[in-house]
């Protein structure tokens, strides 16, 4: 369940939404949007947490989190994409552990 400014949204009504054959873009345009959801993160004050193990000894168990964030405001030409199923892959396990590199510094 999401909360959009007050309403309440399901991610099933937004699979409603996409499996109706009578929907129109208007009416996925007219979907309230969530104000946050719940997303894996990996947090900056951790990078470090992982100094001086070997590659096959960090866990990125330890340094995945949920959270609930803040749905981002979109820029120019940018789009929303409503992700309805996720996993966690190879370039997540990568960040996770912050190898090659932390994915922070790029960000600066």
């Amino acid at each position: 369940m999401l909360t959009a400014g007050g309403n309440t949204v399901t991610v099933k009504d937004i699979l409603d939404a996409i499996q109706s054959p009578e929907s129109t873009p208007a009416d996925f345009a007219a979907l309230p949007l969530p104000e946050s959801y719940r997303a894996i993160t990996v947090h900056k004050d951790e990078t470090e947490m992982f100094a001086g193990l070997a590659t096959r000894d960090k866990d990125p168990r330890k340094s995945i989190h949920l959270d609930e964030v803040p749905l981002p405001e979109l820029g120019p030409g940018e789009a929303l994409v409503a992700v309805m199923a996720s996993s966690v892959n190879y370039n997540s396990v990568w960040t996770s552990i912050f190898e090659p590199l932390s994915t922070f510094g790029f960000l600066e």
